[in-house]
């Protein structure tokens, strides 16, 4: 029979590590800024390969630069919806003339880091369903692929 007492506590982060990791957090956002600015291509590389594995506090920080459109260089259309397409089930190749009007509703999303970050953790469609304005249309044209 084990005691609470007997029980070895969980280790507590000494303070030197608690003081790292509260400063990490804090400079978070100039870090995410640094890098788009300092190294756009490193920058480009982590936004648009969402199997990247990346530090959550460093990727909500993207997350959260992307919703504010910081990111001069970032176009959802090209980085997130040849993915989310291809999670309905679709072929980007074969959009045909509603491709266009798709990336623009893309484009213009105004939950893409949210969007960035539920694309890189889940591949549940009914999630999508829930934010993205072309999810409709996408499963219109899964219906139409199936018949």
């Amino acid at each position: 029979m084990t005691h609470p007492q007997s029980q070895t506590p969980a280790k507590r982060p000494s303070w030197w590590e608690r003081v790292s990791e509260r400063c990490y957090r804090a400079s978070t956002p100039a870090l995410a800024r640094g890098m788009q600015n300092e190294s756009p291509g490193a920058f480009h590389e982590v936004v648009n390969d969402i199997t990247l594995p990346l530090d959550a506090t460093f990727e909500q920080e993207v997350a959260k630069q992307l919703a504010q459109g910081t990111y001069v260089g970032f176009r959802p259309a090209q980085s997130l919806m040849p993915v989310m397409v291809q999670r309905f089930g679709l072929v980007l190749e074969n959009l045909g003339e509603k491709q266009a009007s798709l990336e623009t509703t893309c484009n213009a999303c105004p939950v893409v880091g949210h969007c960035w970050k539920s694309l890189r953790h889940t591949t549940d469609v009914e999630t999508f369903r829930d934010f993205c304005p072309n999810a409709d249309s996408f499963d219109r044209m899964g219906a139409h692929v199936e018949e």
